[in-house]
């Protein structure tokens, strides 16, 4: 077994999390991951309305006794969301884990704490980190360039970063972004954190919602078949590559502002991808990982394997590498 800071401080078997991921944190899915030892997140935005979330985190209830938590990611919007009420659902659900993403979670981190919630902020840089650490965060997970979604305006891949967060923080760090198996997992540890989050290599397995195609598709790429989006705009978004995320970025080449891709890039048409399998319906997120993924399995066939492989990585490969007295 793996104990970390991380594993010690959030009540965790295995140093490993499905971090929240927009249409694919539900109750299948996290209570899968927690089954298997791992910290899973249901996505709170992913469900129309806080009373929905406080249904679907019953729901993860029932799958499982292990630790989960809720991802309430707040990003500026022309219609937001009604955060403080999701916030209020996690709250009253009784959750003691919070993944936070997108702008700075202050203003909720006293609700949080007055609950007994622990708080994983997800940042892109070291100077984001340390503001989360500032500000009373329990722990941060770092997102290098190679990550799915947003992956910052630095470009800093994890090699650098993830040492690079460790020599400048105290609290757990978990390294996130080209991360699907036991040799990230050991490669994390040797860096300086204290665990792994998954995101593409979660989206790929057989408790993931999305359907079945968008997963082979998963499988059959490799790590050239990404495309970065919203690079003019200082928005960057690592997405899979298709004839839509092309055409944004053939859009963007010839000077196009966002309101010349708004409705290629719409969150329904992504969304078509997972439910419907319509690989070119829409943006979908996906990291550059997954040139290192080769199957579909379940989650506990993947961290079990991972958890296997990383402790055989230790003990034995790294082992032989230290010359004997």
């Amino acid at each position: 077994m793996l104990r970390t800071r991380f594993t010690e401080t959030f009540g965790i078997e295995h140093p490993i999390v499905q971090g929240g991921m927009m249409w694919v944190g539900r109750a299948e899915l996290v209570a899968a991951v927690a089954n298997a030892g791992g910290l899973g997140f249901i996505t709170a935005l992913t469900q129309p309305t806080p009373d929905d979330l406080r249904r679907e985190i019953e729901r993860t209830r029932e799958l499982t006794d292990k630790p989960f938590g809720v991802n309430l990611t707040i990003l500026p919007s022309i219609n937001p969301p009604p955060y403080e009420e999701y916030a209020r659902a996690i709250v009253d659900s009784g959750i003691k884990i919070v993944e936070t993403a997108g702008s700075n979670p202050e203003p909720f981190l006293p609700t949080y704490r007055e609950a007994g919630i622990k708080v994983v902020h997800k940042c892109t840089s070291v100077r984001h980190a340390l503001k989360a650490q500032k500000i009373g965060v329990d722990a941060v997970s770092i997102d290098g360039f190679e990550c799915a979604g947003h992956p910052g305006e630095d470009d800093v891949p994890g090699l650098v970063l993830i040492p690079a967060a460790a020599r400048a923080l105290t609290i757990p760090i978990i390294a996130s972004g080209g991360i699907a198996d036991a040799r990230g997992l050991v490669a994390a540890l040797a860096l300086g954190a204290d665990g792994v989050n998954m995101g593409t290599r979660f989206l790929c397995t057989e408790e993931s919602s999305i359907d079945r195609k968008v997963k082979e598709q998963i499988v059959a790429n490799s790590e050239r078949d990404t495309k970065l989006i919203f690079r003019t705009m200082h928005n960057t978004a690592r997405v899979a590559d298709n004839e839509v995320s092309r055409k944004v970025v053939e859009i963007e080449k010839a000077g196009g502002k966002f309101e010349d891709v708004r409705e290629l890039v719409s969150g329904a048409r992504g969304r078509r991808v997972f439910e419907e399998g319509d690989l070119d319906a829409g943006i979908w997120s996906v990291g550059l990982c997954q040139g290192l993924i080769e199957d579909i399995p379940t989650c506990a066939e993947l961290i079990g394997r991972m958890v296997g492989e990383a402790e055989e990585l230790i003990s034995a490969r790294l082992a032989g590498f230290v010359a004997s007295a």
